[in-house]
């Protein structure tokens, strides 16, 4: 719509209403406050033809006067550093935990807190983390969208101490987000979608250890093993709501929301795993530390705590697999979204956690990490109607019209993912035979981790 306007072509974006501040806050972030939009009481998915038609109906006045009339720029409700003119803000109170109190309450008024406690970044603080890498306080690490945000090396740094984390941690985190500025992520359709997508952070190589990164038991929380994994998570986040300006329910509107997205952060157990590692995988040398960024949607456990034949271990593990409420309904099938501005593609990736104890089953009937995609993929299949069952078959086959045979044979089985390498494994956790299975959105990006 924005590029339209642009051009010249009047346009009118039809909302609903509880979206209405999130597309004033993107026209304004394109340049456009002023782009018309004709507001429905209710979003269209999930309504019947009559009621869409209805909502179009009433609102054709709206589409009218944005078509014909020049609308004045509509402000937008801010949050984030429109309006704070200090570099720096003081707190007052009757002791320090007063003052730190005021602190809080004032950040989570402004949408730059997660809702939980934030370590105060004094400049003395921020001096302090800073020194947890060789790269200069200004420098740009990446402009993160969709608020295209300037993540400098001193905002990662204050958001990074805000969340907890030690000058130790500030290279994981300034790596994780390099990842997320990297366009085959597609941050915005990410950071702005109705779901609860969430970034999963994995550490390989030998930072792991020398910053206690747990990639055993209780690798993904809570408690005083993951301390390390619990506030590089969660800076990662802050520094997505921060730098890229993705705040709850004006540009972020998740329906529900996540756990998964206050931190998501684990190392690979490399040393209990009979494979190479997730990073070597992915090109690196054994000895190099990387961060691995995965989107993610919810989780299910990868449980058997009874087979020793591989096959049988797929057979339960590919059930999480065939979840139709996690599937990508066939996006595969119709082709991979893309970002008109990159070209960029998104192909599907599911991330398993392989706990130690299967993967050495697997790895004791001679399976590697192909033999176990593989397999994945040959038993993840669902009937074509359901994998279609939230498609429309006339639109569908206007623009598909080689899937028409499909609609002939609705059980013919199809598997959920486009090809094995849509399914990522690295091995993680401690003893007993419990993994987890991430439905995953889009592909992963992996980067060394500059360290002093």
């Amino acid at each position: 719509m924005v590029e339209l306007e642009r051009r010249g072509i009047p346009t009118v974006t039809l909302t609903a209403a509880g979206f209405v501040r999130d597309g004033r806050r993107s026209a304004e972030t394109f340049g456009l406050p002023q782009l018309p939009i004709a507001i429905a009481p209710s979003p269209f998915t999930n309504q019947a033809p009559e009621s869409i038609r209805s909502m179009v109906d009433r609102a054709a006045d709206q589409i009218i006067s944005g078509l014909t009339q020049q609308l004045p720029a509509t402000g937008v409700e801010r949050k984030g550093v429109a309006g704070v003119e200090d570099e720096w803000l003081s707190f007052e109170g009757d002791d320090a935990l007063d003052a730190l109190d005021a602190m809080n309450r004032r950040f989570l008024e402004c949408g730059w807190s997660d809702g939980f406690p934030l370590q105060p970044a004094t400049e003395r603080q921020v001096e302090r983390m800073l020194a947890g890498t060789s790269r200069a306080a200004e420098n740009v690490v990446a402009t993160l969208e969709p608020g295209f945000g300037i993540a400098t090396v001193k905002k990662i740094a204050a958001n990074a101490l805000m969340a907890g984390c030690r000058p130790e941690h500030l290279p994981i985190v300034i790596a994780a987000v390099e990842c997320l500025a990297e366009p085959k992520i597609y941050l915005r359709n990410k950071a702005m979608s109705t779901g609860p997508h969430a970034p999963l952070v994995l550490v390989n190589g030998p930072i792991r250890a020398r910053l206690g990164i747990n990639s055993g038991r209780c690798a993904l929380g809570p408690g005083a093993p993951s301390y390390a994994n619990s506030v590089i998570g969660r800076a990662v986040h802050l520094c997505l709501m921060n730098g890229g300006h993705v705040y709850p329910d004006i540009s972020d509107m998740d329906t529900i929301g996540s756990p998964t997205k206050y931190s998501l952060c684990v190392g690979e157990n490399e040393e209990a795993s009979p494979w190479v590692p997730y990073h070597v995988e992915r090109g690196f040398v054994a000895d190099a530390s990387t961060v691995t960024v995965h989107f993610v949607y919810g989780l299910c456990e990868l449980y058997d705590f009874q087979n020793r034949d591989p096959e049988r271990l797929v057979e339960g593990f590919a059930t999480a697999a065939m979840n139709l409420a996690q599937v990508p309904t066939g996006k595969w099938l119709l082709g991979r979204r893309t970002d008109p501005r990159t070209g960029a593609s998104e192909k599907e990736h599911h991330l398993m956690l392989i706990c130690p104890e299967h993967a050495q089953i697997f790895a004791g009937s001679g399976w590697g990490k192909d033999q176990v995609r593989e397999a994945m993929h040959r038993q993840s299949r669902l009937p074509f109607r359901l994998l279609m069952l939230n498609k429309e078959p006339k639109a569908m086959l206007a623009s598909h019209p080689e899937l028409t045979w499909l609609w002939d044979s609705p059980e013919a089985l199809l598997p959920v993912l486009e090809d094995a390498s849509c399914y990522d494994i690295a091995v993680v956790g401690g003893p007993a035979g419990r993994g987890a299975f991430f439905y995953g959105a889009g592909e992963p990006v992996t980067k060394p981790i500059v360290d002093r």
